[in-house]
């Protein structure tokens, strides 16, 4: 049995002072809004009590679907990338980027250079160069292929929506049918839901089609996603069956918000091509904000 633990919309806080020049840009809506909403519903301690839990489970691997900064600032991005050192090795933790990991022009490629061995797939250069498409990118884990997308952009001030473009669906389809040949199941991780209205207008995913086409086309038994800071199952056409599309709450969300309070997906693999199991746990923030607990399980 292979354990997947799945984390999204970490927003590692608290936001850093700004200079002027980083606010002299869409960052001022980002850093009002903070300052008026974010920060109020997030405790400092929420990612620490959702880390220690999900590593009580001893998953076999990790997987972050995006939105691990807030402004995509140079001392967010290090911080980040501090904190993920901390929570694993780059083996054992596959990541894909957020609309927030690219909020301004310039700051997809820092991120990407900084997250990289994060982001590495099997057969990816040993360093980064800007030239180089990451994603798609395809790790293999035992009997399972984390399969990378993204959506991340950056977007005009009030925006906060992807893009998934035609290139990188001919290059998943590729990876997920060579996956599929292998006898693997396959996760496709990617940071905005692939559902027509999951999201609102000026947060939704451009090429929603083309991913439903490359899932029917390709082939998955799973796909991650983040973003709109839900629990939420959706299903997409695959090529026998539904594949379900399963989202998660933020990673730092405290009690008491308009969303669902800070969570993990805890799945178990089992079986095989043809006969898979897998046993989705959703674990979440209690409501006093003291622990974590289990909230829903079903199975796919």
């Amino acid at each position: 049995m292979f354990k997947l633990a799945h984390i999204s919309d970490v927003h590692l806080g608290p936001l850093p002072d700004l200079s002027f020049m980083e606010l002299a840009s869409k960052r001022i809506t980002g850093f009002v809004n903070w300052h008026r909403n974010r920060r109020k519903h997030m405790f400092s301690n929420t990612l620490e009590l959702i880390m220690a839990d999900m590593e009580r489970q001893k998953p076999d691997h990790m997987a972050i679907t995006g939105d691990l900064v807030n402004l995509a600032t140079n001392l967010e991005i290090e911080a980040v990338t501090a904190w993920l050192t901390d929570a694993g090795k780059p083996e054992d933790i596959s990541l894909v980027p957020g609309n927030h990991d690219a909020y301004v022009p310039g700051a997809y490629d820092k991120t990407t250079k900084a997250w990289y061995p994060y982001m590495r797939g099997d057969q990816g250069p040993a360093v980064w160069d800007e030239d180089d498409h990451v994603f798609p990118y395809v790790r293999v884990r035992g009997n399972v292929a984390i399969i990378g997308c993204s959506t991340a952009v950056a977007t005009p001030p009030f925006a906060a929506s992807g893009y998934f473009g035609r290139r990188q669906a001919r290059e998943t389809v590729n990876l997920l049918r060579a996956a599929g040949e292998a006898g693997l199941f396959r996760v496709v991780m990617i940071h905005h839901p692939p559902i027509r209205g999951a999201a609102s207008a000026h947060k939704r995913m451009l090429g929603i089609r083309r991913f439903g086409a490359t899932i029917r086309a390709g082939g998955a038994e799973l796909v991650l996603h983040g973003h709109t800071h839900l629990n939420t199952v959706y299903d997409l056409k695959g090529q026998i069956t539904r594949v379900p599309v399963v989202g998660i709450a933020s990673a730092s969300q405290s009690p008491g918000g308009k969303k669902p309070p800070a969570g993990y997906n805890l799945f178990s693999i089992s079986g095989e091509p043809g006969n898979w199991s897998v046993v989705r746990e959703r674990y979440a923030l209690n409501a006093e904000g003291s622990g974590i607990e289990l909230a829903e399980t079903n199975q796919f």
